[in-house]
């Protein structure tokens, strides 16, 4: 039984490490736009920099300012990698103090280029007072990741002058930490209301179907719950709990459990 399970979680660890490479897939273009921009700024404050350099007598204060760019732009970029290595590497769920705000504040960061390809407003309602959890960063990164990307393609058909996307979190009734993610798309309808969870269930052409049933194991692992519901007038909501640091010691401490039958 032991080896069983052993190979249980094997293998949703690698279904969840796939889910996240298949949703960084479709962000490609975006990537790609993420990293050109401050390599093209690097490459012209490189030139303006020898420009100055050139001057008689050269302009050592430019020089200066241009090199300065020249960090801050390289910076942006080994960031924007970082964020990419750290969604798609496959590592053993990894528990940490963390503040869910600064975690999802990262996830749209790195969204940023979809999210302007997609004409899509943001609002963030992030409660400053929410506490520190116990959780496994990448992980409920990955949660938010597939969300927000889910939230994301509903509102591509929709007009332009409507896509709105609202981020929130705030302390439930319980205590606990509550994520939500509000999309202005076409909503849910009843029939996938009742499989949308269901792994390999998928209403996208060419879908694994495993993202929303991986996100609800994540968070359960997580001693939360994630479920659905309608967005007035129109769209869906997607929220999540997660247990703040004192009540996460009841939690399961992997990010993969065994589902029940």
């Amino acid at each position: 039984m032991r080896e069983s399970e052993r190979r249980y979680r094997e293998v949703q660890t690698a279904l969840a490490h796939a889910n996240r490479v298949a949703t960084m897939g479709q962000l490609t273009a975006s990537i790609s736009h993420e990293i050109k921009q401050p390599i093209a700024a690097t490459a012209t404050n490189a030139q303006a920099g020898l420009l100055w350099l050139r001057a008689q007598p050269p302009n050592l204060e430019e020089v200066r300012e241009a090199f300065n760019r020249i960090n801050k732009d390289m910076r942006r970029a080994s960031e924007v990698m970082n964020r990419i290595h750290g969604l798609v590497k496959k590592t053993p769920p990894s528990m940490e103090s963390l503040r869910i705000n600064e975690a999802i504040n990262d996830v749209v960061d790195f969204l940023h280029g979809e999210i302007v390809k997609n004409l899509i407003r943001v609002q963030m309602r992030l409660a400053p007072d929410v506490p520190t959890i116990e959780g496994d960063r990448i992980a409920l990164q990955q949660v938010m990741l597939n969300l927000v990307m889910n939230a994301v393609e509903a509102m591509s058909a929709a007009d332009e002058r409507s896509r709105a996307l609202t981020i929130a979190t705030r302390i439930d009734e319980s205590g606990a930490v509550l994520v939500s993610v509000s999309d202005s798309g076409p909503g849910i309808s009843r029939e996938a209301a009742e499989r949308l969870f269901e792994p390999f269930y998928t209403s996208k052409a060419g879908g694994m179907g495993m993202g929303l049933s991986i996100c609800r194991s994540i968070v359960e692992a997580h001693g939360g719950r994630l479920w659905a519901s309608s967005n007035e007038p129109h769209g869906a909501v997607f929220q999540f709990t997660v247990p703040v640091a004192a009540q996460a010691e009841t939690a399961v401490s992997s990010t993969v459990p065994v589902q029940k039958e």
